[in-house]
Order: structure tokens, then sequence, then C-alpha cells
């Protein structure tokens, strides 16, 4: 047993640079941790561009506003499980709601998501998908007339006073749901922002980048969905739709862009101690991560895949490649993002003299294989959402067959 053990401090020391302590060779949040973020990013900024069609009236992007909701929703029934999966004693995390700790940060998350997922989405799903409920609860069988009517909460009433009480309702509740999504996503860069002994993660603006980089992932997310589900269903793509998401998303790019460029720019005005560790940490340990996967392949090329859309008037179909390609690259970026965030803030040893490395395991509750499952969860359960609930309104003439 000593020798593994032995075996075990040799391979973690042949990933050291530098001067570390002893206690400083173990990495405590994996890749699960680097899940979480970017899942409730994902969130944040589907529900942002729906809120578009209801709060801000841009009729341009109704064609996605269904498909977004239930995106949101989607990733938010996954995002408290790279937790729950971190935990030691997953099954006694009900305990933050009977004891509730108002001066933990991530104690309150599960606050956050309870209010955002019962008092936001899940009311204004119910709210928009009710009268398609009770029309499909009335021309399907009988074993799915019955989840409709289930979904519905039995209401039968489709008259155009309860149509239009819908309406308000959900407009409403998107107004409350705008700074609910911010504060979903934005505490999670607090909690890294508020470690002040942590260079890498303390900085003001960290929750406000944290938020902008969700809203574009959440965007791109969507385009990329939308263009697959009219693909899969062999339907015309809405152009309009697409080039004025499009737009919001590059704004969103150019914005996250500069957030992160003031970022960097302040941490070298500031030039502390530790801006010597940092340096190293970024060419050597986050080389292909930072620079490359992040600032080359998910920012700079898909911003400049933008500029040539928008700049030259392609036809359609290289439009689409155009879009298609920059979201993929988007969501990449983001990722790594994240990746660089939470394991990047760990390789650096407190003494800011060494920097450490993370090997990731393929298997195991906290490796490779469960964050590609918690990844690809969340599209399974979009794809079971979309077959019962349609992406797009019944038309009027269902109802008067109804």
């Amino acid at each position: 047993m000593n020798a593994e053990r032995l075996q075990a401090l040799y391979e973690l020391l042949e990933q050291v640079t530098g001067y570390i302590y002893p206690n400083e060779i173990e990495i405590h949040w994996s890749i699960l941790i680097v899940v979480y973020p970017y899942v409730t990013g994902l969130v944040a900024g589907a529900f942002i561009l729906a809120s578009l069609v209801k709060v801000f009236k841009v009729k341009e992007v109704e064609p996605t506003y269904r498909l977004s909701l239930l995106t949101a929703l989607a990733f938010l029934l996954v995002a408290p499980l790279p937790l729950l999966l971190h935990l030691g004693q997953p099954l006694r995390s009900y305990e933050i709601f009977l004891t509730p700790n108002l001066t933990s940060a991530m104690a309150m998350f599960g606050f956050v998501y309870a209010w955002y997922l019962m008092a936001v989405l899940l009311l204004e799903l119910w709210f928009e998908y009710r009268r398609d409920l009770v029309v499909l609860a009335g021309k399907t069988d009988s074993r799915m007339r019955w989840i409709y009517r289930t979904l519905s909460l039995f209401s039968t009433d489709i008259s155009e006073a309860a149509l239009a009480f819908d309406r308000k309702a959900i407009r409403a509740i998107t107004i409350v749901g705008i700074p609910s999504a911010f504060l979903l996503h934005g505490y999670v860069g607090f909690i890294f922002g508020s470690v002040k002994a942590n260079p890498w993660w303390s900085s003001v603006l960290m929750p406000i980048v944290f938020l902008m980089s969700a809203i574009v992932s959440g965007i791109a997310l969507v385009v990329f969905l939308y263009m697959v589900l009219t693909a899969v269903r062999n339907q015309p793509i809405d152009m309009r739709c697409l080039d004025t998401i499009v737009s919001y998303l590059f704004y969103a790019v150019i914005v996250d862009f500069s957030l992160e460029a003031l970022d960097f720019i302040h941490r070298l005005y500031q030039s502390e101690e530790s801006v010597k560790i940092l340096g190293s940490l970024i060419t050597n340990k986050l080389f292909m991560s930072l620079l490359v996967l992040q600032i080359l392949l998910g920012m700079f090329i898909p911003l400049g895949i933008l500029v040539v859309a928008r700049a030259w008037k392609f036809n359609e179909d290289m439009r689409k490649l155009l879009y298609f390609t920059s979201a993929i690259l988007i969501q990449v970026g983001i990722f790594s993002t994240r990746w660089n965030v939470v394991i990047g803030g760990q390789l650096f040893s407190k003494s800011l003299r060494g920097l450490m490395g993370y090997k990731m395991e393929i298997m195991g509750i906290e490796g490779l294989l469960a964050a590609l499952v918690l990844l690809a969860l969340p599209f399974l359960i979009l794809a079971i959402m979309i077959r019962v609930l349609p992406t797009e309104r019944l038309g009027d003439q269902v109802t008067r067959g109804a």
C-alpha cells in the first residue's frame, strides 16, 4: 500500500512546476464543477432570448420563442446534478431548505434554483402552452389525452378573455424572469469573484463576465438547435428570424469580448505580486484551453465569421453554414472559459511560486464520462419535450375544429 501511495505521489509531482506546499497537490473541483456553470449559463441565455418576444416585442425571433423556453427548462432540470454528484452525501442536499444559511452563497443556490424553476420558468411555460394543451387533449387518443389534460391541470377554458389573461401573465412572469435569470447565473460568477485569496478569481467583473458569456452561449445554442430541428423536420428556416437572432448574438459576443479584455487589462494595470504566476499559468498550463480554444477558436474566429456574414451579402445557404459554424465554435469557447476559470484557478500554489496539473479521470463519478452524460442529458430531455409539446403555436383552425 505504501508503494502505491508513493507511486501516486510521484505521478502528481510530475505535473508540478516550481515550488508548492505538500498540501496543494490536489485539485478539489473537477470537470463536474466546469459543467455546472456552463449548463446554468445556457439556461440564462436561452431565457433572455425568449424574453425578447414577450417583453421587448421583437416579433422576428418569435419562431424560436417556445424552443428557447423548452431549452431553458431542459438544461435547468440538469443544472443541479453536477453539484449533487460532486457532494459526498448528495442525499442530504435537501437540508439546505430545512436549515437555510443566508450567509452562504453556495447554499442559497437551492432557493434561487427553486424560484427560477417553479415561479418563473414552469409558470411561463404553462401559460404559454395552456391553450394548446386543451386543444390537443380534445384531439388525441386516450393515452395522450390524459397526459395533455394533466399538463393543462384539467383546464378547459380557451375563451378570448382567458387567452388575454394568459398573455398578460406571460409578460408579467417574463419581466420578473429577466432579473431572475441574471441572478441565477450572475451569482455563480459572484462565488468565484468573492474568493479574495485567489488572484485568478478575485475580480469585480467576474459576475458580469459570467453573465454576458451565458447570454452568448444560450443564444448560440438556440441558433444551433433551431437549425438542427428545422433540418430534421425538413422545414424551411425563417431567415428573417435567424438573421435577427445572429445580430443579437454578434453584439453579445462583442460585449463579452470587451468585458473579458477589460478584465485582463485591469489585471495587468494592477501588476500585483500575482501577475508573474498568472502570466506563467496562461502561457504554460492554459495555453491550449485559453489562448487557442477560448480566445482564438471560441472568440476571434466566430466574431470574424459573423463580421463577414454581415458585411457581404451571401446567399441563404452560405449564411446558414456561417451561422452554424460560429454557433458551434462559440460553444467550444464558452466551455473553455468555464474550464479556465474553474480548473485554472486551482493550478497555481498559494505561495505564487509553482503550478500544478489537472489529470482528469475517464471513468468515475467525477470523470469525463460522467461529464459527457450530464451534457447529453438535457438534449435527451429536450427531445422528449418537443415530442409532447409543439414548438409552434397551433393554428386557429385547430381551435375551431376542437
